[in-house]
């Protein structure tokens, strides 16, 4: 007969190679639950131990992320992995570092400055799709290409 792994060994397993959120967790071991298994108890021992924390893996996440998305895209990744909105937003970067992140996408995308409202938009929808706000987006177009003669809306009418 073959050995049977414990349902806790196997979270352990899991939580050993990565960091993970709980909803995940609870995701991955529901279908290796027996009839003895109590899988909310475990994941309480889990986080009662700091095994598994939400708010280390919110951290972990935003920290691996940020220099590569925006906020919106950040909060909705993480809502899909079941982390509660509000320790969400504990952890997102703030205006500045927002900004300075978008400058950085955009300077290693585009090497040059938009020539005309076209390639604007185009770098405005890029950043966008990578979870910038609008506010971000027209402020870090304004700061990236600062050295440049950015033409405003107005020039393109």
């Amino acid at each position: 007969m073959k050995n049977k792994i414990s349902l806790r060994v196997r979270a352990l397993n899991i939580l050993a190679r990565q960091e993970i959120s709980r909803s995940e967790l609870a995701r991955k071991l529901r279908s290796y639950v027996g009839e003895d298994d109590d899988l909310e108890a475990l994941l309480n021992e889990l986080a009662e131990h700091h095994w598994q924390s939400d708010e280390r893996y919110t951290e972990i996440y935003v920290h691996s992320k940020s220099h590569l998305y925006g906020n919106l895209r950040l909060k909705q990744s993480l809502k899909q992995k079941g982390i509660d909105p509000a320790l969400i937003q504990d952890y997102l970067p703030d205006k500045n570092e927002q900004i300075s992140n978008a400058i950085t996408i955009l300077h290693k995308k585009y090497r040059l400055p938009p020539a005309d409202l076209k390639e604007k938009h185009k770098q405005m929808h890029f950043l966008a799709y990578r979870g910038f706000n609008t506010d971000i987006i027209r402020t870090a177009l304004q700061q990236a290409w600062a050295n440049y003669s950015l033409p405003d809306d107005d020039d393109y009418c």
